[in-house]
């Protein structure tokens, strides 16, 4: 499978971005998921979905700013970014595991990535 994210940019506090991450390839993951790196920091976890659907997850952090989707074709899953803060900047990734549900947010779980795209909001 490839992955293939875009869609970051600049943006003001309170501000909307929408990623996309585009899947080719055979997919043979359970979820995908996003992840965030800002400079000098971990990767941290950002959302997830079932790929069959019918389950989401979210961290804390952005629990009712950010939504996680995919598209009915299974070709993009997509991540809208509202009320964006400050403290949201970082390169975002895209991800596609096969593990259990309880380990979504470990990075190690993950064996497939994309490439990062670039958000940064401006205070």
């Amino acid at each position: 499978v490839q992955l293939q994210a875009s869609g970051g940019g600049l943006v003001q506090t309170g501000g909307s971005l929408s990623l996309s991450c585009a899947v080719s390839g055979r997919f043979s993951g359970t979820y995908m998921g996003w992840f965030r790196q800002a400079p000098g920091k971990e990767r941290e976890f950002v959302a997830a979905i079932r790929w069959n659907g019918g389950f989401t997850y979210y961290a804390d952090t952005v629990k009712g700013r950010f939504t996680i989707s995919r598209n009915n074709a299974k070709t993009l899953v997509s991540l809208q970014m509202n009320g964006l803060k400050p403290e949201d900047t970082a390169t975002y990734y895209c991800a596609s595991t096969n593990g259990i549900q309880s380990s979504l947010s470990d990075p190690r779980m993950y064996k497939s990535w994309g490439q990062g795209t670039l958000v940064t909001v401006s205070s």
